[in-house]
């Protein structure tokens, strides 16, 4: 199956109270991994890439052409959508012209006039390639690639303003942060999601920072309209944890267990329980 862009799978979603997962991928062994986990569970799958990733892996050529192939040669029959995550405007024209079926324009930092204009030109670029497009209100927390945003809570009345422009995905700050989460941290607020749901719709709500935020608050965000759900900072640790073991236990200087292949093993399979965890959570498998 080739790449599809984002908008049938979350608009299934969101008929069916689940979330599809969003993973960012950095490296091959996180695209296989989470591209045979969603075959595996049966998932539709979304595969985030941020523009820092994107060009640690060389560019967005490189990042299409590696997908593509892995889809090809494994044999992944599930629909899967490769994301700009938190693009810049330019960073969206580029990924586009890549040959992404989906991008996120990330204007959330600038005024919410700019947003608008700058969101419509990225919608009617993409809507001539049939890509989705998620837009975003109110800066979510933490820091991604340099973007540094306070955890802002959205304003229900902007949300519906970028939602009526067309896009195909919504993301809402909502007290959510990327990264690890604070011991003095709030937790999410519903009653500003429940107001979002109402003022947008049956448009696909999208929840960042979906790494360490409670089982509980993620079902009731499913429940509240949350059709994506993103995770990249949960797989980055279990992959970490795995690797050090491997090396802590000395299994790289047994035989040949500095070979790359099996040195990165453990933590690739580390991924894959992790994104079978988060599939599983977010009611998604067997929904491809």
């Amino acid at each position: 199956m080739s790449l599809v862009s984002a908008k049938e799978m979350l608009q299934k979603a969101k008929a069916g109270k689940y979330a599809v997962g969003q993973f960012n991928i950095n490296n091959l062994e996180w695209t296989k991994a989470i591209l045979l986990t969603a075959q595996e569970c049966n998932s539709p799958v979304i595969l985030g890439v941020s523009e820092g990733a994107g060009k640690y892996m060389c560019g967005y050529n490189t990042v299409v052409g590696m997908v593509k192939g892995m889809i090809e040669t494994l044999g992944i029959t599930v629909p899967v959508a490769l994301h700009l995550d938190h693009g810049s405007y330019e960073g969206a024209l580029k990924c586009i012209e890549a040959g992404f079926s989906s991008v996120m324009f990330d204007g959330s930092h600038y005024p919410i006039d700019e947003n608008i204009e700058k969101t419509k030109e990225i919608i009617r670029v993409a809507g001539e390639k049939g890509i989705s497009v998620e837009a975003e209100v109110g800066a979510i927390g933490g820091e991604e690639d340099g973007v540094v945003g306070g955890g802002e809570v959205a304003d229900p009345d902007e949300c519906k303003q970028i939602a009526d422009l067309g896009v195909d995905m919504l993301a809402a700050g909502i007290g959510n942060i990327h990264g690890v989460y604070p011991e003095n941290w709030t937790g999410l607020n519903f009653d500003v999601l429940a107001q979002i749901q109402e003022k947008t719709g049956t448009m696909p709500l999208v929840l960042h920072g979906g790494t360490g935020i409670p089982e509980e608050m993620v079902k009731k965000a499913i429940s509240l309209g949350v059709s994506k759900v993103n995770v990249n900072t949960e797989c980055q640790l279990s992959f970490a944890a795995a690797t050090r073991q491997y090396i802590e236990e000395g299994k790289d200087k047994q035989g040949k267990g500095f070979d790359p292949r099996k040195l990165l093993a453990p933590g690739t399979e580390a991924i894959k329980a992790t994104v079978k965890e988060k599939m599983e959570l977010f009611g998604s498998v067997n929904k491809a």
